[in-house]
């Protein structure tokens, strides 16, 4: 199977797990409100796992970037037990601005219409 295949599939089955591991498994209670994992990317040899988490709520994402931080090993350890993988990759995340970004551009666009 060619690798970047692989790695794709791998890449959803722990979006699809870690998913699961932040709703039902962390209690920490600066993860809450509305978010979703937007996409998680391993690389080749499986060491490293890039996670991309979009926040809704502006005012949240310093705590909730806190909190991934603080619960990164633990739900590495709940992935590995969940996954059947030689080698469970360290979780590095991310905050995902592209929602908020897309939205000030859809704002300014709307505006620049409204004034012609």
């Amino acid at each position: 199977m060619p690798d970047s295949i692989r790695t794709d599939r791998i890449s959803t089955e722990i979006k699809r797990e870690l998913d699961s591991i932040l709703r039902n498994d962390v209690s920490d209670p600066r993860i809450d409100g509305t978010w979703s994992i937007t996409r998680c990317e391993v690389t080749r040899d499986l060491r490293y796992c890039k996670v991309r988490i979009s926040v809704l709520e502006n005012e949240k994402r310093p705590d909730f970037a806190k909190a991934l931080k603080s619960c990164a090993g633990y739900a590495r350890r709940l992935l590995g037990s969940k996954m059947l993988l030689r080698y469970t990759p360290e979780l590095l995340f991310e905050m995902d601005e592209n929602i908020e970004y897309a939205a000030k551009v859809d704002r300014l666009l709307k505006e620049a219409n409204h004034d012609s």
